[in-house]
């Protein structure tokens, strides 16, 4: 789920250009609209200006530089739109008026700049684990194996699985910031 360039990203034809922008937009939907409620604070609102923002989005495709986070571009154009409809309607109650909900869009952004790096150097020290400790967390996590089919599938006892599972947690744990200090950089 994440966002992040594509090697053959540079290669797209105007059409797989254009199905790869669809892909974006629909997979980043729930974060853009959860972004914008949390800026509106109305449920029923938040979809009309999804709504808007999904059609910005479309009219300015072009101006996405495929190969860099859509996330952060998708935000920005979406605190355009919640600003734009705190001012045209500014005679229905909100609970955010357009100076707060700038500061909070502000706070929102840098949390997903944030937590996209985490998500960088996550997927960044996954890859440099050894092949069965990377295993062992794909069946746990993104399989949703329980720790006692983990176990059978490994022939070893359950709690040789948890402490398995701890050490590379705490391993990925400590990767996650010494590269969250030093840039990225290993």
């Amino acid at each position: 789920m994440t966002d992040r360039p594509r090697p053959a990203a540079k290669r797209l034809t105007a059409e797989s250009a254009e199905e790869h922008f669809v892909q974006l937009v629909t997979e980043h939907q729930p974060r853009i609209g959860a972004y914008i409620q949390s800026l509106l604070g109305d449920a029923n609102r938040a979809a009309d200006v999804l709504q808007e923002t999904n059609l910005v989005l479309w009219r300015r495709k072009a101006d996405y530089q495929v190969g860099k986070p859509f996330l952060p571009w998708a935000f920005g154009i979406a605190r355009l739109q919640v600003l734009s409809n705190l001012r045209d309607k500014r005679r229905a109650p909100s609970l955010l008026d357009a100076d707060v909900a700038e500061l909070v869009s502000a706070e929102v952004e840098t949390e997903a700049e944030r937590l996209h790096e985490i998500q960088s150097a996550l997927s960044e020290c996954l890859s440099s684990l050894p092949e069965k400790r990377r295993q062992l967390i794909q069946d746990r996590y993104f399989e949703s194996q329980t720790i006692d089919q983990i176990a059978n599938s490994m022939s070893q006892g359950s709690s040789n699985v948890r402490v398995t599972l701890m050490r590379v947690r705490r391993q990925l744990a400590e990767c996650i910031e010494r590269r969250l200090a030093t840039g990225g950089a290993s």
